[in-house]
């Protein structure tokens, strides 16, 4: 039986999904019928995805809404607007981030506070709201997206790493409150992932597509195996995980 690992006939919302982590988690959760709320801060770039999502086979919908999640009325207005769609919300992903890298001396003020902001402030925002509505309807799932960066620290990534620090310790905070209300909050850490923000930012050259998912012996990953562990985690079959976060990453490499 594997009926345990659906999320069909749920839905999700899923921030900063119009590529990358995000994008792979929609696609997937659609996939297996769940309907989806495809979100980041452009409209241009969100619709798109839940354009082919809908336009597809996939047994699920996907509803397309621009919303910034540093800004608490967007997220308000975003969570109400899935509801109406949808009748209601299940499970909330929490994959909107940012980062660039900088060693600390070097990082603004304003640098420090925008990526405190999108990281830590988004998924605060978002989960509090998200929370008001599970709790009255039966509970549901939260997945926050931190990094390996927020539990040993990264060279050049000091703002990233204590804003994910702050978000895993978030979760286990948040989870430990809200379990009363039958609300699940997990984490997951990845490590390398390829994905067009990781090429950009840190000059990883893998591609995804020429990732083979079948050998151990790699330290980057796809982001489909994110999806996996996302779908996982939003699932029956993760109902004795509460609280924790769940590193995702290869081999480290050993000389």
């Amino acid at each position: 039986m594997t009926d345990q690992f659906s999320v069909n006939g749920q839905t999700a919302i899923v921030t900063g999904s119009s590529s990358g982590i995000g994008k792979s988690i929609v696609e997937r959760f659609a996939d297996d019928g769940a309907n989806v709320v495809v979100t980041s801060r452009e409209m241009d770039n969100v619709a798109p995805v839940a354009d082919e999502i809908n336009d597809s086979e996939r047994p699920g919908r996907a509803l397309a809404i621009e919303c910034d999640v540093t800004d608490r009325e967007a997220v308000q207005d975003m969570v109400a607007a899935t509801v109406d769609e949808f009748g209601g919300l299940d499970i909330l992903i929490n994959n909107a981030g940012a980062s660039f890298q900088a060693p600390p001396a070097e990082i603004s003020e304003n640098g420090w506070k925008t990526i405190v902001d999108i990281n830590l402030h988004g998924t605060f925002h978002c989960s509090q709201i998200a929370r008001e509505h599970m709790r009255d309807d039966g509970g549901g799932r939260i997945v926050n997206i931190a990094s390996v960066a927020g539990v040993r620290g990264s060279k050049s990534m000091s703002h990233y790493g204590a804003a994910k620090a702050g978000v895993i310790n978030f979760t286990s905070s948040a989870a430990a409150d809200w379990a009363d209300d039958d609300i699940w909050v997990n984490c997951i850490a990845p490590g390398l992932v390829a994905t067009e923000g990781v090429r950009s930012q840190m000059g990883v050259e893998d591609d995804a597509g020429g990732i083979d998912r079948t050998t151990p012996d790699r330290t980057i990953g796809k982001p489909e195996e994110v999806a996996d562990l996302a779908q996982f985690l939003a699932s029956p079959a993760s109902s004795y995980l509460v609280g924790e976060t769940v590193t995702i990453k290869g081999l480290p490499r050993l000389e």
